[in-house]
């Protein structure tokens, strides 16, 4: 495969794409956003490189998007009583100095990925008409902002919209007792406490939590293009994926909904892992 790295710029912040080309390109393109809370996070973690690797091997071309992420305000309500420790981790502090802003900067710069994506998809081995958005956690929430706002703009839109265990809801659906058992005994930053997640939210949103491409969920969301949501099981993230779906097949929108069994919130981020190898493929099948 071929990886290239392109500046570009959008709501009024540098940012940087890079570019896996399959040596034999099946015609697919998949703009891809890591996760992070918004605030970590970048192009050589698993969760963004793995997968850009791993589809390109299998011919599908990806535009992964290094998009600007929200400052650090919120990582004092993320720490637990003690401290971190062993038992309770946190992703590790991004090294880089780059700016940093809120909402819609990240949304913006994903739209403005899509168009590249576009109009560079012939250099890609891939057909215009075949550009998907896609991203986990976060990234998940980037891709269904991206298009919800590509199909308010009119034009070119997105073929298809991939999640993988996304948080698409302001307040996530509440946990059911099965769900509640899994949760019980993990760390306390992977069960996303109602404290951490408001947090995270308004940290993200500047005071712009209503707005429609800040959280999808509970929005009109005719018209747009046909989404694969996968989800983790033992995730409390999961009901804001189930419950997205839920609403995307009411508002009359195709929808694919998948339990990845056996794995936790994050598992893209597991080298080389079975879990995080089967999504990739489903991806492919997706796409191709």
């Amino acid at each position: 495969m071929k990886i290239d790295e392109v500046a570009l710029d959008a709501g009024g912040h540098a940012f940087r794409v890079r570019t896996y080309r399959p040596e034999a390109p099946g015609g697919a393109v998949l703009v891809w956003m890591h996760g992070g809370a918004f605030m970590f996070g970048d192009l050589d973690m698993p969760e963004a490189d793995q997968v850009g690797r791993e589809l390109a091997e299998r011919g599908v071309a990806v535009v992964s998007v290094d998009y600007t992420l929200a400052p650090l305000d919120a990582i004092p309500a993320l720490l637990p009583p003690g401290g971190v420790g062993p038992d309770a981790p946190l992703p590790p502090l991004p090294a880089s100095d780059a700016p940093r802003a809120r909402f819609p900067v990240a949304s913006l710069q994903v739209a403005a990925a899509f168009d590249w994506a576009v109009a560079n998809a012939a250099a890609l081995g891939a057909e215009p008409g075949r550009v998907s958005v896609g991203g986990a956690s976060a990234g998940g929430n980037l891709a269904a902002s991206a298009a919800m706002r590509l199909r308010g703009r009119g034009g070119v839109r997105p073929a298809s919209v991939l999640l993988v265990y996304p948080v698409l809801h302001n307040e996530v659906p509440a946990v059911d007792a099965e769900l509640k058992e899994m949760l019980a005994g993990m760390p306390a930053f992977l069960t996303f406490p109602s404290a951490a997640m408001k947090a995270i939210n308004d940290n993200y949103a500047g005071g712009s939590l209503d707005d429609p491409y800040v959280y999808p969920a509970g929005h009109d969301l005719r018209g747009l293009p046909p989404a694969y949501i996968i989800n983790a099981e033992a995730d409390r993230l999961r009901k804001s994926g189930e419950g997205f779906a839920a609403e995307l097949a009411l508002a009359g929108v195709d929808v694919t909904v998948v339990r990845e069994r056996g794995t936790a919130h994050g598992y893209l981020n597991e080298p080389g892992g079975a879990a995080a190898i089967r999504t990739v493929e489903r991806f492919t099948a997706w796409l191709g």
